[in-house]
């Protein structure tokens, strides 16, 4: 062999293995990709394909009702019905029957009572690349004779299917309470939103096979599962109570040219709330009120019983005096003086009353509710045992209500309490609380001792087909949600002096000639940047009733009243007075003294009485 010849061998060899190098490199590489297709990329592929050739249509749920204690709808859906677009077969259509998109917008637009612009905005829309939408929806929550309008346009592409519209029958009534839901049906605030997983149920599914035009093809088996329509959910309110609290809170609002109203009943020794109302309301039907913002929509639909929290003035006292009672602080005969005002380190106190009470009992200070007199208590008491209480009660923390958007108040913390704190904080200054906090704490007062969570869910149910009957799946648990924390002797002491106060303090104003109504007003001043603002104020009325064994508990918050008729005397304890006398006709509660009895005890009262104007 030649050396040329033996050159040219190792060249083709050379040529050769590059070339099957190559060749291996790029079945390699095949192979790869192959594998890639198949195996990583085949469960998304799969999905595409199976879109291009199935219609897989999401069947909602017919969302759960709401009612009251009693069964009377407060919320309900109703079967209505959406119109949805297969744009690709809509195109399709219109190039074959020659329609243009013009006609086909105005056809729509007049089925739907839409604007034909909106129409042809969405018919127009394009993916962020530039292309053609595939499918888009044009209206939800449609009438059943709007649904048969299009129907009758007989066009391919134009989806009607099953929808459902939330409505609340009785329009602004327990709105904050009940709250509402988005456009899509989920809740957007109160009971909606907290018990939404309950409500909403859970959807079904529909799948079938198309044809190139998207229509069904005929002899093909189809996948349906059926939807499971949500819970109803009972509340503990009671509508007839409710309705009550509302005509209350109107009217206080309307009388008082306040701010604001929150008024709560509830039972004291289950911790249902039976009616809670705030005004100003909204109506759920149409929550997004035009020309509003955003926050200022978040601020009407806010339930300010639970969310708002202020200071609570005078009524705290109740938690000040049973304090002293719990730590046996103060006895009955105790004596307090009051010349008008208090001096304490550099800062002086002043009473309601300018020319003082006089020697007081421990019974006095609370029926006249004396600041002085409640200053000198809680030094008597002391700020570590005081601060406990306040805690006991469950102040500085969240009640745990089944309601959205709890706030916890503010309490000062011990160490940081001085001489002068521990004064304001014993006549309801310088710690917050919420109106729904304040009434927990105050029934335990009113139960025997007792701390239970609010809560307006009464139970849970649904409707079982094969039984033909309601089937209760969840029910209120309220020993996993109380604690005992008071004395019940030392709590049935508290209620007698609080039922003077009815009958001859401060509370006069919510007297019914027959009953017994223990309660107490309060009237504090807003705390703004730099201090506390002049002419703004808040006034409240707590009360129970019977006062041996109360049935229902009233809390009345008037929120920045007329600044020349703000004391919760002449606004908050006159509310809260018809608000007890509807609840009694209603409750068949009878009073238990003749009018001549009532007659005599008021007027035994002190000179005070005919003049109250104090908290």
């Amino acid at each position: 062999m030649s050396k040329m010849e033996y050159r040219d061998r190792v060249i083709i060899r050379k040529r050769m293995i590059i070339v099957f190098s190559f060749l291996f490199m790029a079945f390699f590489l095949l192979i790869i990709r192959m594998c890639y297709v198949m195996i990583y990329n085949s469960p998304k592929l799969k999905s595409m394909a199976i879109a291009q050739w199935t219609s897989d249509v999401k069947i909602d749920a017919k969302r759960g009702r709401i009612l009251d204690r009693n069964g009377n709808e407060l919320a309900v859906s109703a079967n209505v019905y959406r119109i949805d677009l297969d744009m690709n077969t809509l195109r399709s259509t219109m190039e074959e029957k020659k329609i243009s998109q013009d006609k086909v917008a105005s056809d729509l637009a007049g089925a739907l009572s839409m604007e034909k612009s909106e129409v042809s905005k969405i018919l127009n829309k394009t993916l962020p690349g530039g292309l053609p939408i595939a499918s888009a929806t044009l209206k939800r929550r449609v009438e059943k004779d709007a649904a048969d309008k299009v129907s009758a346009l007989n066009l391919n592409g134009v989806l009607i299917s099953a929808d459902t519209k939330r409505y609340y029958p009785n329009s602004n009534f327990l709105a904050q309470v009940l709250g509402h839901t988005n456009s899509d049906g989920v809740g957007l605030t109160g009971v909606e939103l907290y018990y939404n997983k309950e409500l909403a149920g859970t959807p079904g599914r529909r799948i079938a096979e198309l044809d190139r035009k998207s229509e069904e093809l005929p002899y093909t088996i189809s996948e349906f599962t059926k939807p499971v329509d949500g819970k109803d959910i009972v509340l503990t309110i009671d509508e007839m109570i409710q309705h009550f609290a509302e005509k209350s809170a109107q009217q206080a609002l309307n009388d008082y040219k306040a701010n604001a109203v929150s008024i709560i009943v509830m039972d004291p020794k289950t911790g249902e709330i039976l009616a809670m109302a705030n005004k100003p309301d909204y109506d759920p039907n149409n929550p997004w009120i035009e020309n509003k913002t955003y926050d200022e929509l978040q601020k009407i639909w806010r339930n300010r019983a639970v969310s708002d929290t202020f200071e609570p003035g005078s009524i705290f006292k109740v938690v000040t005096a049973q304090t002293a009672l719990e730590t046996n602080s103060v006895g009955e005969n105790d004596t307090f003086s009051c010349d008008g005002s208090i001096t304490i380190g550099n800062r002086t106190i002043h009473c309601w009353q300018t020319s003082g009470h006089g020697v007081q009992t421990f019974p006095d200070i609370l029926k006249n509710s004396c600041n002085v007199g409640f200053a000198e208590l809680g030094k008597k008491i002391g700020k570590e045992k005081l601060n406990a209480y306040i805690q006991k009660f469950g102040f500085g923390q969240k009640t745990g209500i089944d309601l959205p958007g709890e706030a916890k108040g503010i309490i000062k913390k011990t160490e940081n309490i001085s001489d002068v704190d521990l004064a304001t904080i014993s006549f309801g200054q310088a710690n917050t609380v919420s109106a729904v906090q304040y009434l927990r704490a105050f029934n335990a007062v009113a139960n025997g001792g007792t701390l239970i969570t609010p809560h307006v869910m009464k139970e849970v149910q649904h409707y079982d087909e094969s039984k033909g009957k309601e089937i209760v799946d969840e029910e209120y648990n309220i020993k996993n949600n109380s604690s005992k924390i008071l004395d019940e002797n030392k709590t049935a002491q508290l209620r007698g002096y609080l039922e003077n106060v009815v009958s001859e303090g401060g509370g006069k104003n919510a007297f019914i000639d027959g009953y017994h109504i223990a309660g107490k007003t309060g009237t504090a001043q807003k705390a703004g940047v730099g201090g506390y603002q002049a002419g703004k104020y808040v006034a409240s009325f707590a009360g129970m009733a019977p006062s041996s064994d109360p049935r229902i508990t009233v809390l009345v918050s008037i929120d920045e009243p007329d600044p020349y008729n703000y004391y919760a005397a002449q606004t908050a304890a006159p509310t809260a007075k018809q608000l007890f006398a509807d609840i009694f006709n209603y409750l068949a509660i009878k009073g238990d003294s003749t009018s001549g009895d009532s007659s005599t005890a008021q007027s035994n009262s002190t000179g005070i009485i005919s003049t109250e104007k104090g908290d």
